[in-house]
């Protein structure tokens, strides 16, 4: 399964996405233009691989001049339902639709890891103008919370993948994170109080179980929500993230 189809896995499930994936917190963005230098108010911003625009929604209620980018037909149906007043063009990161020097702010949330940062590192700084700032950015569970930790290793069990000894927190900044920029980094914890059920619906959106054999993934989420019902008998759960942030001026 290539980069580009598994990326495109996330059209089928528009709907879904946009109901169930985690937000970001005002602490982020706060962030952003610490690190940045770049004020959101105002500011000409675009966010590549906007998907149904999670991410897109919260720069443009800090006043962000947002243009979206999004490659996939399906989220970018849903994108113009949920922000309809809010420019969308079509494309991804490694040829970008958009003028040479005209945006002070490029944002990837989730989805720097599905470009070719040979292209897309050049195409950033062809877009950018003179001093303006590329923020790359991943919302992931918190390691320090034993159950989410429990069910990652369930999750990498169900994938064939390597149990980590010990859970890092800076694993993003490593494995995704393109050479040759001096990027700044911050990390910033929240969470969100969810049902059972839409706990695992957030699961089923991810692009690992989208491309997977249909009856294994329902037969691991059955599982799960027995689980996590014997576990959480109030039926919430409290979903703990870490987003790590990384800003350079390319």
């Amino acid at each position: 399964m290539t980069k580009p189809v598994q990326a495109r896995s996330f059209d089928a499930i528009a709907a879904a996405y946009d109901a169930h994936r985690p937000s970001y917190p005002p602490a982020l963005f706060d962030a952003v233009e610490e690190l940045s230098g770049v004020p959101l108010a105002g500011a000409r911003v675009a966010d590549v691989g906007a998907g149904t625009g999670l991410g897109t929604a919260r720069l443009h209620e800090r006043g962000a001049r947002v243009t979206a980018v999004e490659p996939g037909d399906g989220m970018a149906e849903q994108f113009a339902r949920s922000l309809p007043d809010v420019p969308l063009v079509r494309g991804d990161g490694n040829s970008l639709p958009l003028r040479t020097g005209s945006m002070d702010l490029i944002t990837y949330a989730q989805a720097w890891h599905w470009t070719d940062s040979v292209r897309s590192i050049p195409e950033a700084r062809r877009v950018l103008r003179p001093g303006g700032a590329l923020a790359l950015w991943w919302n992931d569970g918190d390691p320090a919370v034993d159950w989410l930790v429990d069910q990652e290793n369930r999750m990498r069990v169900f994938f064939g993948v390597d149990i980590p000894v010990v859970p890092n927190r800076g694993a993003r900044f490593r494995a995704d994170m393109p050479d040759g920029l001096d990027f700044r980094t911050r990390q910033v914890a929240w969470s969100r109080r969810v049902p059972v059920d839409a706990h695992i619906a957030n699961m089923a959106t991810h692009s690992d179980f989208l491309i997977g054999d249909p009856a294994a993934v329902q037969g691991f989420f059955d599982r799960e929500r027995a689980l996590l019902t014997a576990l959480f008998p109030g039926g919430e759960v409290e979903e703990a993230y870490v987003v790590s942030l990384a800003v350079a001026h390319p």
